[in-house]
Parts: structure tokens; sequence; C-alpha cells
């Protein structure tokens, strides 16, 4: 009676060859300390005033500067430098970004982390209840992590000192209080409910990479001229994003974090064979050497002329920042009233002053008028002083004596010097008198 046959074996394995040496601590290692380091910088940004917008006081920290919100040149050179920075990482290194320093993946892979674990915990502690207690367990922790992840996310956009007082009160009444609110119920119905399904069905970044990409963008292939795939399926299993990357590499799925890289690598090299799936520059295989430009990504003029208008941005932001005043100072007359006359006779013109203390350290404001004889500057204290970020808008009166002499248009300078600063800027303006009668 004939036996049914054995199924053939791959000819890898029927080779028996010698193991190679380990393939390292691979990319999954590397990507994990990246992502603490994204946490830790995305806890320090709004504390440190590195970067936020304080929505309240109507203000932009950034690199250490307090920007007004009217400031438009300063915010418009920062935002066109974030865009080109986006579309440049998304051109040259694909979904790079997705895999490495994406918040929504981070915290993704650490929710399905807490959910191990507390299954494991759960197992431990009481096997008969095992589902029930694993599943409070992991709500618990993520409600607890949505409340903080949503007090620093909102702490980029209100003072955060403000912040602790609302969350202290359970405020439930102010904007800042309902939208803390709100943040945090989407914070754990992320944690619980998408985690990598957002970005394979609301993450509008991925479709942006997909118009950007081309055929030099950074993509992870999987290339076996040999027939040398095992069928293990490591790779599929490992994959964050349920995908199998032996299927192409143009998948949105893909976020190009390396698991299936490392996979690869691990289980063919006890075959004695090099990994099938690698980082690339395109589809296509490259074997020769390469100069250092194109091994970081530089590949073509489109590259290089994205890098030069992204360093004229940086530049011109820069020069923005750099010569930008630490007090603002805008003085104007108040043509509401032309003049008034003052119980003891002197002749009053009213002028509007706006002050900004955008720097960290109090400043004084000296006050004087230039260019007519006898002019008093009527204010209460000068010089003022201005505290660290505070905005002043007021208005003071200058006035003289009555005088023969006094046209009734005079052209004088109001000169204004804060202590910061060794120089005096000056508005001209018209002090108005009295029509003189014969």
């Amino acid at each position: 009676m004939n036996q049914p046959a054995s199924p053939a074996r791959h000819w890898l394995i029927a080779e028996k060859r010698q193991p190679l040496p380990p393939p390292g601590r691979g990319h999954r290692p590397v990507r994990k300390l990246i992502h603490f380091l994204c946490f830790l910088i995305f806890l320090a940004l709004p504390f440190s005033n590195v970067l936020r917008i304080d929505v309240p006081r109507q203000r932009v920290f950034f690199a250490g500067f307090e920007i007004l919100i009217s400031e438009f040149s300063i915010l418009f050179f920062a935002m066109m430098f974030l865009m080109f920075v986006v579309a440049a990482v998304a051109i040259v290194y694909g979904r790079i970004y997705c895999g490495y320093a994406c918040p929504q993946m981070i915290f993704s892979e650490w929710s399905t982390s807490v959910e191990l674990w507390a299954g494991r915990t759960a197992q431990k502690w009481a096997p008969k209840s095992k589902k029930v207690l694993a599943k409070a367990l992991f709500l618990a922790v993520l409600a607890v992590a949505s409340v903080f992840l949503a007090f620093i996310f909102m702490a980029y956009f209100i003072e955060p000192r403000d912040l602790v007082h609302r969350l202290l009160h359970l405020d439930l009444v102010s904007v800042g209080g309902i939208m803390g609110a709100t943040t945090t119920l989407f914070t754990f119905l992320d944690f619980t409910l998408l985690k990598q399904k957002f970005c394979t069905s609301i993450c509008p970044y991925g479709y942006l990479q997909g118009m950007l990409q081309d055929k030099e963008s950074l993509l992870v292939a999987y290339q076996d001229p040999t027939s040398a795939c095992i069928d293990c399926k490591k790779c599929v299993k490992v994959c964050e994003m349920e995908i199998d990357i032996r299927n192409g590499p143009y998948q949105i799925e893909c976020v190009h974090c390396g698991d299936c890289i490392d996979a690869c690598d691990q289980v063919l090299a006890r075959l004695g064979h090099p990994g099938l799936i690698h980082y690339s520059w395109g589809a296509a295989q490259v074997t020769a050497p390469e100069p250092w430009f194109k091994r970081w990504g530089f590949r073509d003029a489109k590259r290089f002329v994205i890098l030069v208008v992204m360093v004229c941005y940086l530049a011109a932001l820069g020069f923005a920042l750099s010569t930008r005043k630490a007090v603002q100072i805008r003085i104007t007359p108040d043509r509401a009233t032309l003049f008034t006359v003052k119980p003891d006779g002197r002749i009053a013109n009213r002028v509007r002053m706006n002050l900004a203390n955008r720097s960290t350290k109090p400043v004084d404001i000296k006050i004087w008028v230039e260019g007519l004889s006898g002019v008093r500057v009527d204010l209460e204290h000068n010089p003022l002083t201005l505290a660290p970020g505070q905005t002043l808008e007021n208005s003071f009166e200058i006035s003289v004596a009555p005088s023969t002499a006094a046209q009734e248009l005079n052209p004088v300078r109001v000169m204004i010097q804060s202590s910061d600063q060794g120089t005096s800027e000056a508005a001209d303006m018209m002090f108005i008198m009295p029509t003189r009668r014969n």
C-alpha cells in the first residue's frame, strides 16, 4: 500500500546552513526609547513655555519667547516652517513619524501594554475571575491616565496653575473646564476603543503621506528574489497594525515601525540567511554603495529644494524673533475730544497708550514730551512699572499753560523709554490749542 508523500521541505531549511550572528538590538528597543523621550518632551513643553498657546491671554509661547497674537509675521513664519517640516518628513521619510514619534501611536501601544499587564496580574491574583478583574484593572488605569494626559494637553492652551485650580474645583461650567472634561472623555474612548484604528480610519496624516510620497520615499519593503521566505508569518504576528508586509510596501496601514524587520531577521538568522524585510528608499533594491546624502534621504533635486525652503523659513523666523522688542509701545492721540481746558486754565490733549511687556522681567516705562515749552505729562505714576507678561491699555493727558505765543496746531514729540533699552522711542503728533480770538 502506497504511503502519502511527505510535504517537500523548504530549500533553506534543507540546506542546514550555519546560523548567522544575532542581529543585534533591532529597531523596537530604539523605537521604544524614542517613544519615552517624546513622552518626556510632551510633558515638559507646556511647563517650560517652549511651545504653548495661552488662549485666555491671547499669547503664544515659542522657543522661550512670549508672542502676542497680533504679531502676525512671527506666527506666519513659524506655521510655514512647521508645515514644510511635516511635508518634508512625509516626502523623504514616509510614515516614519507615525511609528516613532506620533502621540497616537505611542499611547495606543502603551494602552495595549497596559491591557496585557492587567491580564497577567489578574491571572496571578484571581485566576477564577481573571476576565472581570483584568477589565477592571485596565479601565481603572486608563481612567487615571486619561485625566492626567488631558490635563497635560489642556496645559498647552491654559496656564497650568489656572488649570490645576479648575481641576481641583471640578470646574464643569467654564469653557476651559468643559473642554478639559471633553478631552478626558475622548482620550479614554480612544484608549479603549480606537487605538491603532485611528491611524487607518481617521488620521489625516496617513492620507497626506500617501499623496506626498514618491518613488524615492523611505519604505519598509519585502524583497525576496531567491524565494527564501519560509512562510512562518512571524512578521504578521508582531505587526501592531495587523498587516502582511509581503503584500506590498505601499499599504496605508504600515507605519514603518520596523517590528517586521526585526522578526524576519531573528527567524532567518537561525537558518543562516539574512532577513528579507528592510528599510528601502523606494521599492527598488539598491546594492551599490551610495553617497552619504543619498543615505540620509536627499536623493533628488526636489528634496534639496525643500531643504532650502525650510532653511529660508527658519532663518526668517529666527530673524523675526531676534529683532522683536521685549517691550511693545504704541502711542496715539485721542481725538474724540480735540482739547480740554482744565480748572487751573491749562490746555490738555488726551493720548492713548498701549504697552506690553513680553519679557520675563519687570520693566519701568518713562514718558516725557518734547517740542513745546512748559508741557507736562499728567500720569499718576511716571515712570510706571510693567510686570512680566503684563499689558496695559490706558490714556493720559499732556497739558500746557495757555500762551499767546502758542499756535493752534503745535508739533510735539512724545518720548518713551523702557528700562531694558538704552534708546528712546518717539511718537510725533499735533498738540491742539483753542482758536485764538483777537
